[in-house]
This record gives C-alpha cells, structure tokens and sequence, in this order.
C-alpha cells in the first residue's frame, strides 16, 4: 500500500530542484517585485501616520536607500 505523508530530507530537496528548474529564470524579478511591494506598502504606512497626525512607528528614521 502507497502512502503519502509530508516530505522528508530527499524529497524536499528533489522538489527544490524541479522548483528552481522550472522557475529559476523568474525568480530575480519576484524578488524585486516583492521588495518593492513591501517598501511601497511601508511607505503608505508612514504616510498615513502623516495624514492623520501620528508620528510613525518607526520613530520617523527613513529607510534607507541603495
């Protein structure tokens, strides 16, 4: 009898390998779209503590830039 239960050692790895075969080339440009959705997502934060005249959480030291 065949049973299916989580994957362990070997087969996480295997399904790494097909992962980054079949996605690899787009995963440079998820992560910048991720990043950039999360700075955005911060700065609306920050502007919104603006608006509505609250300092920000983060005590007002803006991100910083590369």
């Amino acid at each position: 009898m065949i049973a299916f239960g989580i994957p362990n050692g070997w087969e996480w790895i295997i399904i790494l390998l097909v992962v980054l075969l079949l996605f690899g080339h787009r995963l440079p440009s998820m992560a910048r779209s991720l990043g950039s959705g999360i700075s955005e997502f911060k700065k609306g934060l920050k502007d919104g503590a603006e608006r509505d005249g609250k300092p920000p959480a983060d005590g007002g030291v803006p991100p910083a830039k590369s």
